[in-house]
């Protein structure tokens, strides 16, 4: 793990934070990742079967590991009850995808916020020690937690100033197979109108003075996208880390089986 501030304080951050995709449903794995050393470890809720309760043992796995990697949980949808039963299980930070407009992310933070600055109900969780620090949780949480929104759309980036101003955003995430498809440029990751949204989106969060991350599955892709100037990056999916483990394992045996 590098020395930076972590996502909660990710703007602090002196170089660019590294984490993985989780989207196998086991907290093996998720503990597995911890160990390696990332930053923090991203738990996929929206294109995954992970249920909340293997959710909050992935989350368990993370935190028991040595080190000091992170959690940070994409959720399912910016409903209020899925973003206030997400953050019961203790995560560091949220992603929230398929945010369009500051209207739409002034409403997560409203969600995410125990009153009088928002509406999210208190429960007897992990988050709280399971109701035995609940001042300690409610005083310190909005410090600890961070918030994240997916732009992955061509409205997202028209909007993108806007909803990087929105305080209590912590930073941006550029889905860019969505935004490709969005603009009807899939996989063209070299296309000018790609990369101009890609570069508003990016001067939209630090212009804010808020930070920027995408996904990048490939040794190529991570180059290329750190040189969007991004603050984070999540380096590649923990299924697609092992199939192609295997296949290489596989490769290598069948060539070395042809020595013989």
């Amino acid at each position: 793990m590098t020395e930076n501030a972590g996502l909660a304080h990710i703007a602090e951050a002196t170089d660019p934070l590294v984490g993985t995709w989780a989207t196998i449903p086991a907290p093996a794995t998720a503990e597995l990742l911890a160990e390696i050393g990332y930053d923090f470890v991203a738990f996929d809720q929206e294109h995954t079967p992970i249920t909340y309760e293997t959710m909050e043992n992935m989350l368990r796995a993370v935190d028991a590991a040595p080190g000091e990697t992170e959690s940070l949980v994409r959720v399912a949808d910016d409903d209020p009850t899925t973003l206030k039963r997400t953050l019961d299980l203790g995560p560091t930070a949220i992603l929230v995808p398929m945010v369009e407009t500051a209207e739409q992310a002034a409403e997560i933070v409203d969600a995410s916020r125990y009153p009088p600055e928002g509406r999210r109900g208190l429960g007897l969780a992990r988050a709280s020690g399971y109701g035995r620090s609940l001042s300690e949780h409610v005083e310190t949480v909005e410090d600890s937690l961070a918030r994240f929104v997916q732009l992955e759309s061509e409205r997202a980036v028209e909007n993108a100033e806007d909803i990087a101003a929105v305080d209590g955003i912590d930073g941006l995430f550029v889905g860019p197979v969505d935004l490709s498809m969005s603009m009807d440029r899939f996989g063209e990751w070299d296309d000018e109108e790609f990369i101009g949204g890609v570069n508003r989106v990016v001067e939209a969060a630090h212009d804010a003075g808020i930070a920027v991350g995408t996904l990048a599955t490939s040794a190529d892709e991570r180059e290329a996208r750190l040189d969007w100037g991004v603050d984070y990056l999540v380096a590649g999916v923990d299924a697609m880390h092992l199939a192609s483990g295997a296949a290489d394992a596989l490769d290598h045996s069948k060539e070395i089986l042809k020595r013989e």
